[in-house]
């Protein structure tokens, strides 16, 4: 599988964007799709990861950024989506999607446990 992730630019603090990661290649039912984010100097954060079908999400406990995070999948065309509302200046940073093509939800929330990454999209909130 191949990612390309897009979506990032620059908005207002409370504002929201809707990050957008696009599959092709080969795919599976078994996939996990995560999306993380990079601070420079910072380790990779986990935000939000989605099984392939949709069925399963799960979250970070982020206080930063918990409750303010929507994953999606659009089953048409295979693109996962991270929504994020009320963001704040802290927020900007490079964001990731990635999967997980070999051992389902086992360990989600760990961005070694992912494969296949796509390039960074980069987000900036102004204040």
């Amino acid at each position: 599988v191949q990612l390309q992730a897009s979506g990032g630019g620059l908005v207002q603090a409370g504002g929201s964007l809707r990050l957008s990661c696009v599959t092709s290649g080969r795919t599976s039912s078994g996939y996990v799709m995560g999306w993380f984010r990079q601070a420079p100097g910072k380790e990779r954060e986990f935000l939000a990861a989605i099984s392939w079908s949709g069925q399963t999400t799960k979250y970070t406990n982020s206080v930063a950024v918990k409750g303010r995070l929507t994953i999606s999948r659009d089953n048409a065309d295979n693109t996962f989506y991270l929504q994020m509302d009320s963001l704040k200046p802290e927020d900007t940073t490079a964001y990731y999607c990635a999967a997980e093509t070999r051992s389902g939800f086992a360990c989600y929330y760990l961005p070694d446990y992912y494969d296949v990454w796509g390039q960074g999209t980069l987000v900036t909130v102004s204040s």
